[in-house]
């Protein structure tokens, strides 16, 4: 992948998305479409960013039964996505349907535990131990899975890369140098992301909220 950088593009405005998108799409190399996105515009609304011609990640985290997750798999195809996401605490059964089901150049990657959640927060959800060691643990199991790789934050996938050679590693909650991390706890930078072997960077704020996205999103393509 040429350029590794998702614009996480949750605005409400449709209009604006698309507005922002032309703007820095030269130095992007996709744009990941999330549940704000997809709840407030749906398919209309991929079809319109779609049609500014990068690559579009639906980030829609998909969590039910396996047959459901199938049938939402199936749905989305029409959308032509490259990547989709579902949550690796579905289970085996759950992932392999949704892998199933995915159309043939979408990758399916799993959701190991959200960047705003640190060990204290994931403890009182009835999780033992570290993010690390869940991490780790759902990763194995996406493999088995079938999935093509995961999610996860920029502390792990350096160790999850050793362990899954050739698996296909997204990194949210990404904050250039001194910028404010906001909501999400476990963050690093871009360049230290890729370099641990993160294959897709998603980034949000830091572009979209940025005074100048254009003078951002070239910033942070000048550092990878």
């Amino acid at each position: 992948m040429s350029n590794p950088v998702y614009l996480a593009l949750d605005l409400p405005q449709l209009d604006a998305a698309k507005a922002l998108c032309e703007k820095v799409k030269g130095h992007i190399g996709g744009v990941k479409l999330g549940l704000e996105f997809f709840c407030a515009h749906g398919h209309h609304g991929v079809h319109e960013i779609a049609h500014l011609g990068l690559p579009v990640f639906l980030d829609l985290k998909l969590h039910d039964i396996p047959n459901t997750v199938a049938g939402a798999m199936q749905s989305i195809h029409v959308l032509q996505p490259s990547i989709v996401t579902v949550h690796a605490s579905g289970g085996r059964a759950m992932m392999e349907d949704a892998k199933a089901a995915a159309g043939e150049d979408c990758k399916v990657v799993a959701v190991t535990v959200l960047t705003s959640l640190d060990d204290t927060a994931l403890n009182r959800t009835g999780v033992g131990g570290s993010a690390h060691d869940q991490v780790m643990r759902l990763a194995e199991l996406a493999e088995a899975s079938g999935l093509d790789g995961i999610v996860c934050s920029g502390h792990e996938v350096k160790a999850v890369h050793q362990q899954w050679k050739k698996g296909f590693f997204v990194v949210p909650g990404l904050r250039p140098g001194g910028k404010a991390t906001g909501d999400q706890k476990r963050v690093v930078t871009p360049r230290q992301a890729r370099d641990d072997g993160a294959s897709v960077l998603v980034i949000g704020r830091p572009i979209s909220r940025a005074d100048d996205p254009l003078a951002a999103a070239r910033a942070i393509e000048g550092t990878l």
